[in-house]
């Protein structure tokens, strides 16, 4: 007799995906109208950020006001806002949480070769595998606008993306267990749009950042160049904190990792400000040298808030430290993993541990011109696929998503509309701007 009860069987599971189509049919998924009574933009703005640095939200508004698609990606609590009240099928995945076009990128996985992966997850959560979907169409609905790519084009690339996520999302639900953990995309998956992210990853050495953001201290050591408000030396409260806080990310890593890191000992660190959707957490670079110049270890320590989905999960998953929420996110999406990955806390704030640009980069919208845009948009889609397939029930989500190309002509037309709405925002707060309700600072 045995002691638990059968699991249900592949076939179970796939009607059981498929079912849920009763709940909320594929063609109910492309619909959505802004609420009638949508509050004011600039007041949702500021109340979405109010736990930002005051000082450096100018940064972000004239960040933001550059086009609708940079907008868009400073504007993820927004959107979280706009559909997370809407209706979903309940199958749940650990959410990317901000997936769109730019954040994906290249890395070194531990052992040195380079993947291409989602490489932010200040918004990872437990959630609808349908509001990553969603957020990444619309991602490349605007980004193909900004690079003046026609609505057709921006079209098919949408609909390349829905479709590679489901035809991979089934290939997923075949595939054992073992062998979907190490999947991965690499410079042999044969993707000629990958050629320059991985050739710039390939360059992007420590040594060749040291030499890059840091400069000679007059002591024979080196120390970070500054570029004032972007990047400043830290204030007396801000070093004493960091310092703090060493101790308890270290303790975060593994064993060994943690054997690795007290042969290194910090040199310098600085204020950054970094992207458009985290100007105004705090950011801090680390310089840290083992055994001297000629070996470098750069750490970004980052601040972090709670998801921006959260209000919009029934029961959102609770952890102690927002960091550690954020860096668990990356361990279940990720086949390879930061090996310094951790987490800390210090001047009553949650911050992620990680290194800095350690060959890592990601593509530049401008290269997605023509057919390379809905290749992208194909490659993004798969590894969302994978990230979903690994951290939820990638059987009942082929059930659900199925053969036919009724999803992918649905999301088509959400990403559309939600576009054209971003596009509007984007309008409103430019105008907010010229009328001074908002102090934005440009060029940087």
């Amino acid at each position: 007799m045995p002691l638990m009860p059968s699991p249900p069987s592949l076939t179970e599971r796939r009607a059981a995906g498929k079912a849920l189509r009763k709940r909320l049919q594929r063609t109910d998924q492309g619909y959505w109208t802004p609420a009638g009574d949508r509050p004011d933009l600039v007041e949702r703005l500021e109340a979405f950020n109010a736990r930002r640095l005051p000082d450096i939200l100018p940064l972000k508004w004239g960040r933001m006001s550059a086009s609708p698609f940079t907008f868009f990606r400073g504007a993820t609590a927004l959107m979280a806002a706009d559909i997370g009240p809407g209706p979903v099928t309940g199958m749940t995945v650990q959410m990317c949480g901000d997936a769109h076009l730019l954040n994906l990128g290249a890395y070194a996985a531990p052992d040195g070769h380079l993947v291409f992966d989602f490489n932010d997850f200040d918004e990872s959560i437990p959630g609808p595998w349908e509001w990553d979907l969603k957020r990444l169409c619309t991602s490349v609905r605007l980004g193909g606008r900004e690079v003046g790519c026609a609505e057709s084009g921006c079209q098919d690339a949408v609909k390349a993306l829905v479709r590679t996520y489901r035809e991979d999302m089934a290939r997923f639900a075949e595939m054992r267990g073992l062998d979907l953990i190490h999947f991965e995309v690499t410079p042999q998956a044969g993707r000629s749009v990958l050629t320059e992210v991985l050739a710039k990853a390939k360059r992007d050495t420590p040594d060749k950042l040291m030499a890059k953001a840091t400069e000679v201290d007059g002591r024979g050591g080196r120390r970070f160049q500054l570029r004032p408000p972007l990047v400043r030396p830290l204030q007396p409260a801000e070093q004493a904190g960091l310092l703090a806080g060493l101790p308890g990310y270290r303790a975060t890593v593994l064993p060994g990792r943690r054997q690795v890191l007290e042969d290194y000992t910090l040199e310098d660190a600085v204020f950054k400000v970094v992207g458009t959707g985290s100007v105004g957490t705090t950011c801090l670079l680390a310089l840290f040298l083992g055994r001297g110049l000629e070996d470098p270890l750069f750490l970004q320590l980052k601040s972090e808030e709670p998801s921006v989905w959260a209000p919009y999960l029934p029961q959102a998953e609770s952890l102690p430290n927002e960091g550690q929420r954020a860096a668990l996110g990356q361990q279940r999406m990720q086949t390879w993993v930061d090996p310094f990955l951790g987490w800390t806390r210090f001047d009553g704030k949650d911050f992620l541990v990680r290194q800095w640009s350690d060959h890592k980069a990601a593509i530049e919208v401008e290269l997605l011109q023509g057919p390379a845009l809905a290749e992208y948009a194909g490659l993004c889609g798969g590894i969302l696929a994978k990230a979903h397939a690994r951290t939820g029930d990638p059987v009942m989500l082929a059930g659900y998503l199925g053969d036919a190309e009724k999803l992918d002509d649905a999301l088509a037309a959400f990403a559309t509309t939600y576009a054209d709405q971003t596009t509007r925002d984007h309008a409103r707060l430019q105008a907010a701007i010229r009328d001074g309700r908002l102090k934005a600072i440009t060029g940087l």
